[in-house]
């Protein structure tokens, strides 16, 4: 079929003046607006809107017959829906506005060479909607495919695969059908060039490109098409119009409906196989089919999903090691003597200790801690080491075998020669709109818009102090709950010493115990709430912003987003974990927050156990109401919206109808789904030595997220527009920080917030049993205090027993001594020890970090030779291309093609062999 003979005026895709002399702002805006198109309009032929978009390229007359509105072709069944517009005549003052706009925009539509179909409100089953349907013939998609570097099949792909594993049939059980992971042949692509339409393999026109494809051209288009001027500005973009309330949606539509096939052969199916084989719980244990998602969705929703299932499948190697090191602390309770002098009634029953408040608070006896001492010791054992120095080195081995896996995936799907400055060169349409200067771009040489730099500054000084004052708050809102510790604590104390009904539990639920609870439940419900607002504001500055390109956008928002999260949901670790018993003083001298709230004491067992029971309220509080968002509220949603629609037929509710009452994923819907695990990641990296299951709580949460976002975006979303990505983005230097970090905290979790660097430096320097040198531990951690010391602030309204003195946690002179209430030799000790081992830790594991780096390349051998000779191929086929029509050429008599040009388009093929 020979397609070279049309002439390239007849697409819109060149640059041409407007009527009025001005230069245009891209390769459609202006031209878009020209009288120049073979299109006619409405206008000239007389016809009315409806009766215009039914006309077909060779002009014959459209059979009405009566077709299923579940469909997703036009009304003549050849032409494929690949984008609905909807919009609702509402009779208000913008009414007239609204229309002129959408006469213009539609108008602009057909003059760029889309074909257009209009559902009047009449047939809609609410009768209030309008829907037209976008067809893009294949003059726009040829066009397009060549400005968007689309590339194509030329060849099918004949490098041999890999050989089999031996072990791949044990992994038959979790293995999809072949069709479902490959529904497509291999091929060697090219980008399209519409002067070389016979080098690629095109079978049909209309199956060509992928409904993918074709949306995410129409979207191109739709995102800078004209719709007039106001105010002296030119408008242009369907966002615009959907902003203003000019349309109430636009979409692509899905291919059939989720739960059963399409009854016209000539849909793919695709969003059924989809639903069957990947977003059903039940299939949890399936690997996922990449290929048909990519396919289906686009790259960039590709890459999350291949990036969330790598994740998952790297946290099942730290959840079970971290369940070996809990086993180990489960299995060892009973050999845990600090536990067992606590607990003995002659050992910690004949401690007493100081009150844990002002005024308020009693005496108490060290044992009324005996069972969350022994718990206490599930996390806080030699196991914690180990499981931290693991997980320093396992975020390294995901994080670089995760560059492999990406490397791989973007030979597979084409993406090797898709650059970032690709994107960077195609600005977003509001920074065109909303950017009046012009200046030339140093690199196409052409005008562009661009901010000049004081607005930039001032843009730039205004979202600083945004963010700055919304992280000050988060801090503000902390300090707030730890006075809020603060002051219920002796109110907890006061209650559980004289409430009788607590007495069964006294010895598990402690007033510290029950304030950690309270607080890290009411510091959740304080992060929800931030949350909800912040992403409202960092969105609006973001805008603000103007960002030139889409990828700029979302790096923005990314770091302020980030920046915000950070802050908001790991502050209240950071405190437990480095603030929290560090800063108390000791009975007589105790230091105060405000000057009226006594800072808080860990438990004699540590204040791991709290940063535990902190880190596992918000990370499995986050995870709980992170599903019930995704799944549960737009499954309500979707079903209020739909519930008069579901008893109506099928010829009654079509498919663009049936799309139109889903939720919309939004052009940030993936950037949401990349920060709430990102989050997750640092909650399993950051803390991971204070509790050892949480990889596992991820591992279960991230099961279950992978089904539930792949339902929700299969069953409960309208399709989103496809787009290329052939990373994760920014979030790879995220994470990259946040593994670093992690090896930082893990270090002084281990050194400041266990009780393990004290243990060992009384068992190697003090220990005075050689036959149990733990024994004693207890005594030797617990300095003496006496009461008759206490100022009149500190002391205890009662003392029942007239007791003399009392113990607390640190290493101070007794009082007989000369040196009273001072520091001892053994605390200097354990501090030099603790800071040893904290240079030590991180200097292993970032010498092993850094070695495993270099050890593992970041894109496989493999890959890199077939990389090397899928490009030897691909240029070999387009040079014997050229060389044949030069060929042509030359036997034709055609003057312009001399022996030089044949010779040195020979030596260009002797070249690339060599290369």
């Amino acid at each position: 079929m020979n397609r070279l003979g049309r002439k390239a005026s007849e697409t819109l895709i060149e640059m041409a003046p407007s009527a009025d002399g001005e230069e245009s702002n891209g390769p459609l805006c202006e031209t878009l607006s020209t009288a120049g198109s073979e299109v006619p309009s409405s206008s000239e032929q007389g016809l009315s809107s409806t009766e215009t978009t039914l006309l077909i390229p060779d002009h014959q007359v459209i059979d009405k017959r009566h077709q299923s509105k579940d469909s997703i072709f036009f009304r003549d069944g050849v032409r494929r829906i690949d984008f609905v517009l909807s919009y609702v005549d509402d009779l208000n003052k913008e009414w007239e506005k609204k229309l002129e706009r959408r006469k213009e925009f539609e108008s602009n539509l057909q003059k760029a060479g889309l074909e257009l179909e209009t559902e009047d409100k009449k047939e809609s089953e609410d009768g209030k909607i309008y829907f037209v349907k976008i067809h893009a013939p294949w003059e726009v998609l040829i066009t397009y495919a060549e400005v968007l570097n689309i590339k194509v099949p030329i060849k099918e792909n004949d490098i041999p695969s890999m050989v089999e594993n031996p072990l791949d049939c044990m992994l038959t059980p979790f293995r999809l059908p072949e069709k479902v992971m490959h529904p497509e042949p291999d091929y060697f692509t090219a980008p399209f060039s519409k002067e070389k339409q016979e080098l690629y393999l095109i079978n049909d026109e209309s199956t060509f490109f992928s409904p993918s494809m074709r949306n995410r051209i129409v979207n191109y288009i739709l995102t800078r098409c004209p719709y007039g001027t106001e105010e002296g500005k030119k408008k242009f973009g369907i966002k615009r119009l959907l902003n203003n309330g000019t349309y109430s949606a636009a979409y692509p539509l899905h291919d059939c409906q989720y739960w059963k096939k399409a009854s016209d052969p000539n849909c793919d199916n695709e969003r059924y196989t989809l639903y069957m084989e990947w977003a059903r719980f039940l299939r949890f244990y399936k690997e996922q089919p990449l290929d048909l998602i990519r396919k289906y969705y686009g790259e960039k929703i590709g890459i999350y999903f291949a990036w969330l299932g790598f994740y998952t499948e790297m946290l099942f190697l730290a959840a079970v090691v971290g369940v070996i090191c809990f086993l180990y602390g489960l299995f060892t309770m009973d050999e845990n003597m600090s536990s067992k002098e606590i607990c003995d009634p002659a050992i910690g029953g004949e401690i007493i200790m100081c009150p844990l408040c002002d005024r308020e608070c009693e005496y108490w006896r060290l044992n009324t801690t005996c069972e969350s001492s022994e718990y206490s010791h599930l996390f806080d054992n030699v196991a914690t080491l180990f499981f931290a120095i693991f997980m320093g080195i396992w975020v390294t081995l995901f994080l670089e075998f995760w560059k492999r896996r990406q490397a791989r995936l973007k030979y597979e799907w084409d993406l090797v020669d898709f650059e970032e400055e690709q994107q960077q060169l195609q600005l977003r349409p509001e920074y065109e709109a909303k950017c009046t200067q012009k200046k030339k771009n140093p690199v196409t040489q052409e005008m562009e818009p661009y901010l000049p730099l004081t607005s930039q500054a001032v843009r730039f000084c205004i979202s600083g102090t945004t963010v700055l004052f919304w992280v000050s708050l988060i801090i503000a809102s902390m300090i707030a709950v730890i006075v809020y510790r603060l002051a219920v604590y002796a109110a907890f104390a006061s209650l559980m010493e004289n409430t009788q009904t607590l007495q069964p539990i006294s010895g598990l639920l402690t007033p510290q115990l029950a304030t950690s609870v309270t607080a890290s439940c009411l510091n959740f419900v304080i992060i929800m709430i931030l949350n909800f607002i912040y992403e409202r504001i960092a969105i609006w500055i973001t805008d603000m912003e103007i960002p030139r390109t889409h990828m700029e956008y979302e790096n923005r928002l990314t770091m302020k987003m980030f920046l915000f999260q950070f802050v908001n949901y790991y502050s209240s670790c950071f405190y437990v974990a480095f603030f929290k018993g560090k800063f108390v003083g000791y009975p007589g001298a105790y230091t105060y927050m405000f000057n009226r709230w006594r800072n808080e004491e860990c438990d004699p067992a540590g204040c791991l156990i709290e940063l535990t029971t902190q880190l596992t309220i918000v990370m499995a509080g986050k995870q709980i109401w992170g599903n019930i968002q995704e799944a549960i509220v737009p499954w309500i949603c979707n079903w209020w919206g739909r519930r008069k629609a579901r008893n109506n037929p099928e010829n009654l509710y079509s498919r663009w109808e049936q799309d139109h009452d889903l939720q919309t994923f939004g052009a940030l819907g993936l950037f949401y789904e990349y920060l709430e695990m990102v989050i997750q990641f640092g909650f399993i990296t950051l803390f991971v030595a204070s509790f050892p299951l949480a990889p596992l709580l991820a591992l279960m949460n991230n099961i279950l997220e992978i089904r539930v976002d792949s339902w929700k975006l299969t069953t409960q979303y309208r399709r989103p527009v496809a787009a290329k990505a052939h990373s994760i983005g920014v979030w790879q230097e995220i994470l990259n920080g946040m593994a670093i970090l992690s090896v930082v905290t893990n270090a002084f979790i281990v050194a400041f917030t266990s009780d393990m660097i004290p243990r060992l430096v009384y068992y190697y320097a003090y220990s005075e049993s050689d036959d149990s040198p733990m024994s004693g531990y207890i005594n030797n951690s617990l300095s003496v205090f006496l009461i008759s010391d206490f100022p009149e602030r500190n002391k205890p309204k009662t003392n029942p027993e007239n007791f003399v003195i009392c113990r607390y946690r640190d290493y101070r002179y007794p009082p007989d001594h000369e040196r009273r209430y001072l520091h001892t030799m053994q605390f200097w000790h354990i501090l030099a020890a603790k800071l040893a081992f904290i240079i030590i830790m991180e200097h292993v594991v970032f010498i092993v970090k850094f070695f495993v780096a270099w050890m593992i390349p970041d894109v496989p051998a493999d890959v890199k030779a077939k990389i090397k000779r899928e490009k030897y191929l691909t240029q070999k086929i387009l040079h014997e291309y050229e060389l044949e029509k030069l060929k042509e050429r030359l036997c034709q008599g055609d003057k312009r093609a001399t022996e030089k040009e044949f010779i040195a388009t020979e030596g260009k093929m002797e070249l690339s062999r060599a290369m």
